[in-house]
């Protein structure tokens, strides 16, 4: 359920700001885009899954609330955050 370490690495270089950066909220957001993804299509099989599912909702508002953090700091990078994560319909 969990993402493999080279994917982690794909995701952290596809959104990393400078060279080493593993921190920046956008590297988190898309980290935890990725868990919570690959935890909702756990969910298409195993519905019944109660324990995963309090995981997947506590992942939703982390993300939630470093969106807001970076929507609050700097609109132009959330913007292209969620065009580039295609979080927003």
């Amino acid at each position: 359920m969990s993402v493999t370490a080279e994917k982690k690495q794909e995701i952290i270089r596809d959104n990393a700001r400078g060279q080493g950066d593993t921190g920046s909220p956008e590297v988190q957001v898309a980290i935890l885009t990725s868990r919570i993804n690959t935890l909702t299509e756990h969910f298409k099989l195993h519905h019944k899954d109660n324990h995963s599912r309090r995981g997947l909702l506590l992942m939703v508002n982390k993300r939630r609330s470093l969106l807001d953090y970076l929507k609050r700091s700097d609109v132009e990078r959330y913007n292209a955050l969620i065009a580039k994560l295609g979080l927003r319909k």
